[in-house]
């Protein structure tokens, strides 16, 4: 028995055509190609049309499952399969899960856009208009309809972008014998791209930042306009505001120096200090809290989000202490974002790739090469990995950007973290 499948798409650029052969072999079946029609340009989609045949039913549906995924359309296209959901947060078995690229589901004899590109979603499907919304499993409402199954969903695989291809042997191999200064320069280069064409700049930060002394950078980033949103943890923004008003993170010295005997004390003073002012902004307004990375955002109105951890000590007014609503406040900022820059945090790194669509470009920058494929490994297949140390990286992309526009303080940031 077999079905065919419709597969469009920069199929030998993206390599979709021998990812979806692999597949079917692997699935315990047998292809023919029938037809294959390859674009003129690297900007002209390519479609080839496929008989997947398989011993039995099963086998079939488990190989179509899979084609579904990698973005094959399966012929003749079946309606979606709807179920209402049992309960409140509960969804009917066998839903679709959602991938982070632009899907479409097919209903009335169409095929109607799936709104929100992120990973790990039910399709919920109104009937009256026709249109179907990602909805993470929590906001799912009893009665709702969800898509079940993969027959009637496609989705489609994300183009290279221009100036991706620049990228690629970082996709392909991640190592600490990689030339920096061309990935640097590159990135600088997709910074001023994003920020000429209007789009914004999501940077997620880990508390390495402050520890290893390179917190003036990113504020340098923040004041130069670098920075339009910040998802990080309490932690950053807590050694952040210590490092501003005691000189020290984690009670050590950032500009170097004896430790004193209260150091283990200073991250605690100064989230008591925020917890006095009643938050980041109104130590800013009060005029305790002059400097840092927080009181910059808090300056240029960059928003962001601190989600909190079992971990936290404090924690600081700013921060949200229950995750799903930590997940909300992350998604409702992401509108617009166009590239993201994630520095020394795993766990708040694999949670912003899990909300974000494929087509946002993102540098995951650690020392540890573990975390840098652990974001690809996770599903995020448009992070790109940088690894070195997070003060050397913003250092140097200060320098970068520095040096192709007057203005941007690298001197002046150079100078605070060398004391």
């Amino acid at each position: 028995m077999g079905r065919d499948i419709l597969l469009r798409g920069n199929l030998i650029d993206e390599q979709i055509l021998s990812r979806v052969l692999d597949a079917i072999e692997e699935g315990g079946g047998s292809f023919r190609i029938l037809s294959v029609s390859i674009g003129r340009r690297r900007d002209c989609p390519s479609e080839a049309r496929v008989r997947v045949e398989a011993s039995d039913r099963r086998t079939l549906g488990a190989i179509l499952e899979e084609v579904a995924a990698l973005g094959g359309e399966v012929l003749p296209c079946p309606e979606a399969t709807l179920a209402p959901a049992p309960a409140d947060g509960v969804l009917p078995d066998c839903f679709y899960v959602t991938t982070n690229l632009p899907t479409e589901v097919f209903i009335d004899g169409k095929w109607r856009s799936v709104a929100g590109e992120e990973m790990d979603l039910a399709i919920v499907v109104d009937r009256k208009r026709l249109a179907g919304r990602g909805v993470p499993m929590a906001d799912v409402r009893k009665e709702e309809l969800v898509v079940v199954g993969e027959e009637g969903v496609r989705v489609t695989a994300a183009p290279d972008e221009q100036g991706a291809d620049s990228f690629r042997f970082m996709a392909s191999e991640v190592s600490v014998e990689k030339p920096k200064g061309p990935l640097l320069k590159q990135v600088a280069g997709r910074l001023r791209q994003v920020k000429e064409g209007g789009g914004k700049i999501l940077w997620v930060a880990g508390p390495a930042i402050v520890h290893n002394g390179a917190a003036p950078f990113l504020e340098q980033l923040v004041k130069d306009g670098w920075v339009d949103i910040l998802f990080a943890g309490n932690a950053l923004a807590v050694h952040d505001i210590e490092q501003a008003l005691l000189g020290t993170s984690l009670g050590v010295p950032v500009r170097g120096g004896d430790s004193v005997s209260t150091g283990h004390a200073h991250h605690l003073w100064a989230i008591n200090a925020v917890r006095g002012a009643g938050s980041i902004a109104g130590a800013v307004a009060s005029g305790q809290l002059r400097g840092g990375i927080m009181a910059a955002c808090v300056a240029r109105g960059v928003p962001f989000v601190l989600a909190g951890s079992i971990r936290d000590d404090g924690p600081l007014p700013d921060v949200i202490t229950d995750v799903i609503e930590a997940q909300k406040a992350m998604r409702a900022l992401l509108r617009g974002v166009e590239m993201a820059i994630m520095v020394g945090t795993t766990l708040h790194s694999v949670a912003t790739g899990n909300l974000l669509p494929a087509r946002v470009f993102t540098v995951c920058v650690d020392i540890n090469p573990a975390v840098v494929t652990k974001l690809r490994d996770r599903g995020s297949r448009q992070s790109f990995g940088v690894v070195m140390d997070a003060a050397s990286f913003l250092e140097r992309l200060v320098a970068g950007l520095g040096a192709e526009e007057p203005g941007t303080g690298k001197e002046r940031a150079r100078e605070q973290r060398n004391g």
